[in-house]
């Protein structure tokens, strides 16, 4: 005999909602590759998670690499990741060091700021702003 609890509208939710998110993370790329790598790429692209490519402007990545030190371009993979978290609404985090340097690099986060326990929280419209100014370089993944 089956075990038939009754559904709640809490489980249905919860259950839809995580379903949606699953679609939505479908597009975040799956293999991440170096900047040095893609930029020696005729087309740069790398695997989202539903297996599609997701193709990276040259522009962006030429201007990547002409503003990022040797060594840190063959450490930084791409696209670079900010996580959100239902619980922290207005925020992201980043959990890539290099990404952290680069971004340090690049003048778009204080060399201040430094990780505590894996994270570095970033504002939501501080990560949206950078998000513009790198497109295709950066992508937002839900959690």
């Amino acid at each position: 005999m089956q075990d038939r609890r009754p559904l709640s509208d809490d489980s249905v939710l919860m259950r839809w909602m995580r379903t949606e998110i699953n679609k939505m993370n479908g597009s975040i790329v799956f293999e991440r590759k170096s900047l040095v790598q893609l930029r020696q790429e005729e087309k740069p692209s790398a695997k989202t998670k539903a297996g599609k490519d997701h193709f990276f402007e040259t522009s962006t990545l030429k201007n990547l690499g002409e503003k990022l030190p040797k060594n840190l371009q063959e450490k930084l993979k791409l696209p670079i990741l900010f996580f959100f978290e239902n619980e922290v609404p207005d925020s992201f985090y980043l959990n890539d060091a290099y990404a952290l340097e680069a971004l340090q690099a690049l003048g778009e986060i204080s060399r201040l700021r430094t990780m505590q326990q894996g994270r570095l929280w970033v504002g939501r419209s501080i990560a949206y702003l950078i998000m513009k100014k790198y497109p295709t370089g950066v992508q937002i993944v839900m959690g």
